[in-house]
Formats: C-alpha cells, sequence, structure tokens
C-alpha cells in the first residue's frame, strides 16, 4: 500500500518561489511510480511581501496547514525593506518554530572530495558533522520583547531544563544513528560560554545528566569562540554539536562558510511532531527574478525531509531517495562544471537543478 504523505510548501520571499519550483519537480520525478509512498504538495502563503501586501505574516490558514502537514518545506522568508514597527524583520520562520515546538536545529557541515571549500585541506581529510542548534529558547526568547530605553536596552536569554534535556536527547539519539549509519564518531559536544554565565553552567549540567544515559557515546564539551576556531582549524574532528540557539545561529553559518557559501546550507527544525526543512540563506531580494539563485541548499533541505520522514514512518525507500538525492547535489557540485554564480560558476537556476535531476535519472 503507497503511504501519501502532504508536504506544505512556504515559497516565501524573494528567490524562494524559484527555487522552490525546481525542488517540487525533483521531488515529484524521483517518487514518481513509486510503490512505496507519494508526495502531496499544499502551497502555503507567508512572508514579508505578504505582510506588506495584507498586514499578516502568517496567516492562520497557512498555520493550519502547517499543522496538519506531514513535513514543511520552506524556501525563504523576509525582505530586508519589510520590518515591524519596532524595526525587526518579518520572520515566520521564528513562528512556526515556537508555534510547533521545533526545539531542535540540525545544521549539516559536509565537504566531500572536489568540492569548493575555501580551507586548505592537505591531508585530503573529509568533514562530516552536524550542528544541532535549540531553536526555541536562548538569546532568541525575548525576540520582540526586549526593553528599551533611551538609554539602555536588555535582552533576556532564557534556558529551561526541560527545554535542554528534549534537546540533549536528541542530540545523542543523532549520534548514535550517524555511528550506526558509519557516518559518526559516536561523539557529542556541547557548546556553551559556562566560564562566564551561570545559564550556560545550567545548561552544561544539564548535558552531563543526560549524557549518563548513553555510556555508549562520548560526551565531552567545548567553549563557544574555540569552537568558532577549530571548526577553521580542524574541522573533521567534530561529529555532532549541541548548542544554545544564538550560539547556534552564528556558528551554523560558519559551517556554510567552510562548505563554500549558504548555498551549500540545508537546515532542519525538528520537534517530536512536526519538522520544517530549509535552506540557511536568506531570500536575497537583489537577485530575485534573475534566474541567478543557487537551488543546491534547497534540494538538499528536501533530501533531509526524505530521510526524516522515511525515519519516522520506516519507509527505507524515502531514505534511500533522500541519500540518492543528496549524493547527486554533491556529484554535481564536485564536478563543478554547472554551478551557479555564488559558487564561481554562470549557470542559472534551473540549469544546476536540472544536472541534479540528469545525476538521480542516470543511477535510478
Amino acid at each position: 500500500m503507497v503511504q501519501s504523505f502532504e508536504i506544505a510548501v512556504f515559497e516565501g520571499d524573494g528567490i524562494g518561489p524559484e527555487i522552490t519550483a525546481p525542488t517540487i519537480r525533483i521531488l515529484e520525478a524521483l517518487t514518481n511510480g513509486q510503490d512505496d509512498y507519494q508526495l502531496a504538495f499544499t502551497m502555503a502563503p507567508a512572508g514579508a511581501a505578504l505582510y506588506a501586501a495584507t498586514g499578516e505574516a502568517l496567516p492562520s490558514a497557512s498555520m493550519e496547514t502547517a499543522r496538519r502537514a506531514d513535513a514543511i518545506l520552506l524556501a525563504a522568508m523576509g525582505l530586508p525593506s519589510v520590518r515591524y514597527k519596532d524595526g525587526t524583520e518579518i520572520s515566520p520562520q521564528l513562528d512556526l518554530r515556537i508555534e510547533l515546538d521545533l526545539f531542535a536545529g540540525v545544521r549539516p557541515v559536509r565537504v566531500v572530495p572536489g568540492q569548493p571549500t575555501p580551507l586548505k585541506l592537505s591531508g585530503g581529510q573529509t568533514i562530516d558533522f552536524v550542528l544541532i542548534r535549540e531553536s526555541t529558547e536562548g538569546l532568541f526568547h525575548s525576540k520582540g520583547k526586549g526593553e528599551v530605553t533611551r538609554d539602555e536596552a536588555r535582552e533576556t536569554l532564557l534556558i529551561t531544563r526541560k527545554t535542554s534535556e528534549k534537546l540533549f536527547r536528541f542530540a545523542f539519539d543523532y549520534a548514535q544513528q550517524r555511528m550506526a549509519l558509519g557516518t559518526g564518531k559516536g561523539r557529542v559536544t556541547c557548546v556553551d560560554k559556562a566560564n562566564v554565565f551561570r545559564a550556560f553552567a545550567f545548561f552544561r549540567e544539564i548535558f552531563d545528566g543526560v549524557a549518563k544515559d548513553y555510556s555508549q557515546l562520548t560526551a565531552d564539551h567545548a567553549y563557544v569562540d574555540a569552537t568558532a576556531l577549530w571548526m577553521v582549524e580542524k574541522p573533521w574532528l567534530f561529529d555532532v554539536l549541541v548548542t544554545e540557539n544564538m550560539f547556534g545561529d552564528i556558528l551554523s553559518d560558519l559551517g556554510a562558510g567552510i562548505m563554500g557559501g549558504l548555498g551549500l546550507a540545508p537546515s532542519a527544525d525538528i520537534g517530536h511532531k512536526h519538522a520544517v526543512f530549509q535552506p540557511c540563506h536568506g531570500s536575497a531580494p537583489d537577485i530575485a527574478g534573475k534566474g541567478l539563485a543557487n537551488p543546491f541548499a534547497m534540494i538538499l533541505s528536501a533530501a533531509m525531509m526524505l530521510d526524516w520522514l522515511g525515519t519516522k514512518h520506516n519507509i527505507e525507500q524515502m531514505i534511500s531517495d533522500g541519500a540518492l538525492l543528496r549524493d547527486a547535489v554533491y556529484k554535481v557540485v564536485a564536478n563543478g562544471s554547472v554551478l551557479t554564480r555564488d559558487l564561481g560558476g554562470t549557470s542559472s537556476t534551473e540549469t544546476a537543478a536540472d544536472a541534479v535531476l540528469e545525476e538521480i535519472t542516470a543511477k535510478a
């Protein structure tokens, strides 16, 4: 019996629609004629342009679509020129994380042989680690609620035991999965600033408590500033890093830089019931409508979606298709003949996506 899954699709702003269309086209081609599963896509309007036109950034109908869906595929949201009255940008993706309790932000960092990177890998090392970022608390807790007076401004960092325990168990379970697949070292590193802030000492204490339930794995700690250094000097040593929201936001962009840019940086925000899959980059309004956007991060995010759904529902074909899609992107990147402008090439969005589809078709 074929299982059908509803995918809520948020095209969003800027280049969002341009990278969404070829991604859906690739997913439809990948699943065409499948005996194990099918995907049905439901469009959900949201974003800064919608807010500018209607006064609503995330309509209730779109929120309901997200709640009902089996997974959420989100392109990019926000426009620098469209802001709330307090000066902050329109960011419905953050609202989704809070409303759906998507506490674990998963940010893979992968560099395969032949892939362009600003790092000099003289030893031929392969970089393959995952940054797991808490996505609902931390310094983002007071988003839109910070206190501002004429002479000072305050934002509040929040770390709770309940959310941190969920986050750490997710990280250790993720490390176990990676080790079972042969892609991980069975190591989880808590990234914090416990030498300065009591909140992070509390964060570390919770981590150590959860680690006792995973004696088969290695658990260790690193300060965030040292981690930033080591991500540049020796990133091949990492396996799974777990950290607070703001630290994760910054380090994930550093990870994207290691991979050659945000155009190769996929992500997922995952909770117990729901999950959003989206590229780490923004809406890039300066190149919107020009056919220059890099679709690879969006396609890689779709691969993460297939893997998550397949694992959750025990559908091996879905997991296999996720790996096929991911490997196709990296093969195109390593080949180097079909790259978009941000990666040093001249190919259009559609041409780059077509190259991925050709790789998939050749392997099918």
